[in-house]
């Protein structure tokens, strides 16, 4: 692997497995962990949809660290956010992973909507929640979010002192993203037509019309299909990661709403990242990842303690469920080292 703190030190790339497709195993389940699906209130009394992994080696009579996860944005638990959540349970960590405010099955109206401050809430939410377990040590739990859940947690953290160790994974910042695009390739003309686009689109709504949605992932591939598109679609698209919530549609699964989406533009996650010091944050993302851009952004802007943690050969979606790419030795160093290392 590659990291980075305040310097660049170099390790052993992982061994590739071929007794799965590249490492993907996006439903892994684990005979060592238990999983409960649980529910409970964020502050605005808004339901939350969780599934809890406990370690079956656990001593519930003792206070065990624990960790929230985060899927990526447009995706459910079940996509990406179980599969480390399962993963990091067979370390010893109590674990969360939770549906974003709007998505899966957690509450929120209309469905698939944007709201970054209510999905910052989310994990805040979750804390509250592994806070009141008996088995959990209130004072040891962190956080981690893959994908747009990155920033989503970052901003979190910066007003929840409770979350006392942050990682992301393959993060996006959902705003720089939605301003700007990937590499600053987005005019500030054509900015203007998507805010203009979604204003007129609130009033087809007001007027009783029905939702637009927006970006998400393609559902058929072409020869004009771009590679970051069909990335998305390998996962998204085939039963490599495909998942339809009870009650959704395949039609809309990934696509947040036209008038929604437009609400990242007033999102600035990494703004006073540096206050989340002296709490340690780990960035992680590929090599080869089209979203790089974010995770080395939001590592100069944050203070120590800090690291950014580089994997070769990894493209941004391959660290939604390439077990043999995700560096979960480092995570689980990463919390153990900050949170305290689980007693089984």
């Amino acid at each position: 692997m590659l990291s980075t703190t305040g310097g660049t030190a170099f390790a052993a790339a992982p061994r590739k497995d071929t007794s799965l497709a590249n490492g993907a195993d996006n439903f892994y389940t684990s005979d060592k962990v238990t999983v409960q699906k649980v529910s409970f209130k964020n502050q605005y009394q808004m339901n939350v949809a969780g599934n809890l992994f406990v370690p079956k080696a656990l001593d519930r009579k003792k206070r065990t660290p624990a960790i929230v996860v985060g899927h990526p944005m447009g995706a459910v638990k079940e996509q990406s956010a179980n599969l480390y959540a399962t993963k990091m349970a067979e370390q010893g960590f109590v674990t969360l992973s939770v549906d974003l405010a709007f998505w899966g099955g957690s509450a929120g109206q209309p469905r698939n909507a944007v709201s970054p401050d209510m999905y910052a809430e989310t994990f805040s939410a979750a804390v509250d929640y592994l806070g009141s377990q008996a088995f959990v040590d209130r004072q040891q739990i962190g956080a981690l979010g893959i994908c747009g859940s990155g920033g989503f947690v970052v901003s979190a953290a910066k007003i929840d002192p409770r979350m006392k160790a942050i990682a992301t994974v393959s993060m996006y910042d959902m705003g720089a993203v939605n301003r700007d695009a990937l590499h600053h390739s987005l005019t500030l003309e054509q900015r203007k037509q998507l805010i203009a686009a979604a204003a007129a689109q609130r009033d087809v709504e007001f007027a009783g019309g029905a939702l637009q949605y927006t970006s998400g992932t393609v559902h058929a591939l072409t020869p004009d299909t771009d590679p970051i598109q069909r990335e998305f679609y390998d996962f998204y698209r085939t039963p490599r990661g495909e998942y339809t919530p009870s009650g959704g549609s395949a039609r809309t699964t990934t696509h947040p709403t036209l008038t929604g989406n437009v609400k990242f533009m007033n999102f600035y996650p990494f703004n006073d990242i540096e206050t989340i010091s002296p709490r340690p944050m780990l960035f992680i993302t590929g090599d080869q990842a089209h979203s790089r851009e974010f995770s080395e952004d939001a590592y100069q802007r944050a203070a120590e303690p800090k690291e950014l943690y580089i994997v070769p050969g990894a493209g941004h979606v391959d660290l939604y469920d390439r077990v043999t790419l995700i560096p979960f030795d480092k995570l689980t160093s990463f919390f153990g080292k900050h949170l305290g290392r689980p007693s089984v």
